[in-house]
């Protein structure tokens, strides 16, 4: 049958969505699970620019309730760490995974020469590229064209959406973007879909669609192989009936499965706070909270806990003066969450902000984020940092 411009448009469109697998999936068929020991990293992006000095929340600095005289969190509200700093209100979990050891706190992390669009901010901290570089592969899709050039030990990287993110775009290979797997088979074994694949060889001399079919077929058995994996050890754990709940029930569900992969990464969002933050804010951070609880939860119960690192970012920090719509500005520097228990350092990693030495009105950075990447990649996921950031980077040492 000849294929018409829509039919052609809706095959793209899947492929390129949620099911455009890299090949050497294919080799994951066969086996080769990680057992535990085997380190997993959890990348949790909080889009939109989340408000990093009501997360850690500064409750002795007299600049921050001068600067914050709506916005900023009372001492006596707040959820104390030590006598200068404090949590927000929302996250009791973290408080918790704090006082056991099991929570660290990296503060003014940024880069030089800040960009304060989303997008822009947002493709630097996914291609890891310096700001005045446009890159189009992300640093776990170059962790996976570096650890999966022969495929003997074939790696994965899942991200928990329907559209697979820049980080996870390499050179050669890519991650694999799915909102749960049996969404993903269910999918990729439409009725529709089906009877392309069969006529396949009629289309043979269109090359754009014959690389389609090719991409159709390889998903199809990829997917399912997901999916069986994904039932093998099914959590009867309980977590909150939120996006993010889910998305960590799934990546629970995979983790005590023994499936291969190595880089789980999914989004929580928007903290695009210019107006009303207070109430956007808690309530994300609520969601973030309870779906980290669970998540912590079972896998201490199935003894995963110390295999697992989960680590939050987002693109920019927020101005330290308030607006005059309830929120705040785009700003530069902000803190970052490390999780796990296979931490070396616990607490807080390095001092808070200093306010009163800003940049135009922004937090400073001291951390470049770039060594956050190269600590992971180095000591975490035994991956070569240097080949993979295209540059040499100090990691740090909290893994």
């Amino acid at each position: 049958m000849l294929i018409q411009r829509k039919d052609f448009l809706q095959i793209g469109s899947l492929a390129t969505a949620s099911l455009l697998l890299p090949r050497f999936l294919k080799a994951f068929e066969a086996g080769g699970a990680v057992p535990p020991g085997n380190k997993v990293t959890v990348i949790l992006q909080l889009s939109g620019g989340n408000d990093g000095l009501n997360t850690v929340i500064p409750v002795r600095n007299d600049v921050y309730y001068r600067s914050r005289p709506r916005l900023g969190i009372q001492q006596q509200a707040a959820l104390s760490l030590t006598d200068e700093a404090a949590l927000h209100p929302a996250l009791p979990a973290f408080k918790s995974l704090y006082d056991e050891g099991s929570l660290g706190i990296l503060n003014n992390v940024g880069y030089p020469n800040a960009d304060k669009s989303h997008f822009r901010s947002m493709d630097i901290w996914h291609t890891a590229s310096n700001s005045a570089d446009y890159w189009n592969s992300g640093w776990l899709g170059r962790y996976l064209d570096e650890q999966c050039r022969d495929c003997k030990q074939p790696i994965q990287a899942l991200e928990l959406d329907d559209v697979l993110s820049l980080a996870l775009k390499g050179e050669t290979k890519n991650g694999i973007a799915l909102t749960d797997p049996r969404r993903l088979y269910s999918t990729s074994q439409g009725r529709y879909y089906k009877e392309l694949l069969r006529n396949r060889h009629a289309q043979e001399h269109e090359h754009p669609v014959d690389y389609l079919y090719k991409t159709m077929a390889e998903t199809v058995s990829s997917a399912e192989y997901i999916f069986e994996q994904s039932r093998l050890r099914p959590t009867s754990a309980t977590y909150p009936d939120t996006g993010l709940g889910r998305s960590l029930k799934t990546i629970a569900s995979l983790i005590f499965s023994d499936i291969n992969t190595r880089v789980y990464y999914l989004s929580l969002g928007s903290f695009d706070t210019h107006v009303n933050q207070e109430q956007q804010q808690k309530r994300l951070f609520t969601e973030m909270n309870d779906a980290v609880a669970a998540f912590v939860k079972d896998l201490k119960a199935n003894n995963r806990f110390n295999d697992v690192l989960l680590f939050t970012f987002s693109e920019f920090g927020r101005r330290v003066t308030q607006n005059a719509s309830g929120g705040t500005d785009h700003g530069k520097a902000n803190n970052m969450f490390f999780i796990g228990g296979g931490l070396k350092q616990q607490g807080l990693y390095n001092a808070l902000p200093d306010l009163t030495q800003l940049d135009d009105g922004d937090l400073r950075f001291s951390v470049d984020f770039k060594q956050v990447y190269a600590t992971v990649l180095n000591n975490w996921l035994g991956a070569d940092a240097q080949a993979i950031l295209r540059q040499a980077v100090t990691p740090l040492s909290f893994i």
